[in-house]
């Protein structure tokens, strides 16, 4: 029997750093919308920025399995964490001499590609670390302890940014990714040896590009899930903006509520993260998944009625506790039926389609909210998160053990 995920060394140190790292996140996730709220008072402007960062995780996504199958992933762990340090601290140094919104249309798309392989070579690693039997267990506790960071992180966020202004709380999270990088740094990764190794499977380039895509097409459950999560993300990437933009303009919040409601809001992904791993092996993949999506559309719903501070926090707690359910399960489900050479590939080519149209659709939502007003753009976003849970129900998602199925030939 593998030891317990809390007596693993190399978890652990790893659970930590990210963890850390994840609190930093929080600080940026937090100021760089009030940032461009505050100098241009426009939500449009905020979703923009977002659509662009977007669109540029999504180009490199495109690459990233590449580099992630062929090159140690320590390695690139490390190089990633460092390289977001310095881009990240470049926001508050050039603000010294004034407001640079320019700046963020350059930064903030450049940390987000190289985050997106960050986060493909962040999910090979953990099952490399753990394996197949436990990483849905760790993924629900990289999630929940990241989730409870989050909870301190924006209330924290809210407080800095207060009192030493919104660059302040951008340098710490500059500082987070040190933080990580250190972390992996102590830490090995092992590589699965058993299946065939990336320099013997290595093709012509484009050929390497598509592998992961065609591994998604021929495996029935990732297929549709793919598809199904690409119109998900449509509707929901620029959410955030969404409630930040309804507290400030709709509720006159002050920047600090913003940070205590998304703090609060964090409790749902801990629970979320918690309970996912028992509620997966009890129910099985399927329901759990539909399940979960169901309910984050009724309370994407709901938020658009809240009329207090407490009833947004409430209702995007329960919006992120379902999110996070149904992300691990279909995050671990993609870990735990591809082949160790593939995986990367696999991760940024379910990514890269994943977030393909997220950019347009926080671009198109923030838009609407600024014309039409937020209560109506909660209220399209949150039936069609719905029509996409009962969609679900008519394709092969809905089988409660996925994993055992293989790729068609």
């Amino acid at each position: 029997m593998p030891r317990p995920l809390w007596r693993d060394r190399s978890f652990g140190v790893f659970w930590g750093a990210q963890t850390l790292s994840v609190a930093g996140d929080s600080f940026a996730l937090i100021a760089v919308p009030l940032l461009i709220l505050n100098v241009t008072g426009s939500v449009a402007q905020m979703g923009l920025l977002t659509g662009v960062s977007g669109a540029a995780s999504v180009v490199a996504g495109v690459f990233a399995g590449i580099l992630v199958d062929r090159f140690d992933r320590r390695t690139l762990l490390i190089v990633c964490d460092l390289a977001r340090l310095v881009l990240y601290a470049l926001i508050p140094l050039a603000w010294m001499t004034g407001p640079r919104i320019w700046l963020l249309y350059v930064v903030l798309p450049l940390a987000e590609a190289v985050g997106m392989v960050f986060q493909v070579t962040y999910v090979t690693a953990v099952r490399n670390l753990v394996g197949d039997g436990r990483v849905t267990d760790a993924n629900g506790k990289l999630y929940a302890t990241a989730a409870a960071a989050g909870i301190l992180g924006p209330m924290l966020a809210g407080v800095v940014a207060g009192r030493f202004g919104l660059t302040a709380a951008i340098g710490i999270n500059a500082v987070s990714f040190a933080v990580s990088a250190i972390g992996v740094y102590l830490i090995r990764i092992p590589r699965d040896t058993t299946g065939p190794a990336a320099s013997a499977v290595r093709e012509r380039p484009w050929r390497e590009i598509l592998a992961g895509a065609v591994f998604l097409w021929r495996h029935p459950v990732l297929r549709v899930l793919t598809v199904l999560l690409s119109f998900f993300v449509f509707l929901t990437l620029g959410l955030t903006d969404l409630v930040i933009y309804r507290l400030k303009n709709d509720l006159g919040q002050p920047d600090s509520a913003v940070g205590v409601v998304l703090g609060i809001a964090a409790v749902g992904t801990v629970i979320g993260s918690l309970l996912v791993a028992r509620l997966r092996a009890r129910v099985g993949f399927g329901p759990a998944w539909i399940g979960a999506q169901a309910l984050a559309g009724l309370a994407i719903v709901g938020a658009g009625f809240a009329g207090s501070v407490w009833g947004v926090a409430v209702i995007v707690a329960l919006y992120l506790g379902c999110v996070s359910v149904a992300g691990i399960c279909s995050m671990s489900l993609r870990q735990q039926v591809t082949p160790d050479h593939l995986l990367g590939r696999v991760t940024s080519a379910f990514w890269t389609i994943h977030f393909s149209m997220g950019p347009v659709g926080a671009a198109a939502l923030t838009w609407g909210a600024a014309r039409y007003g937020a209560t109506p753009v909660f209220v399209f976003a949150g039936v069609c998160c719905l029509l996409i849970a009962v969609a679900a129900l008519f394709t092969p998602v809905r089988l409660r053990h996925p994993e055992n199925l293989t790729p068609a030939p």
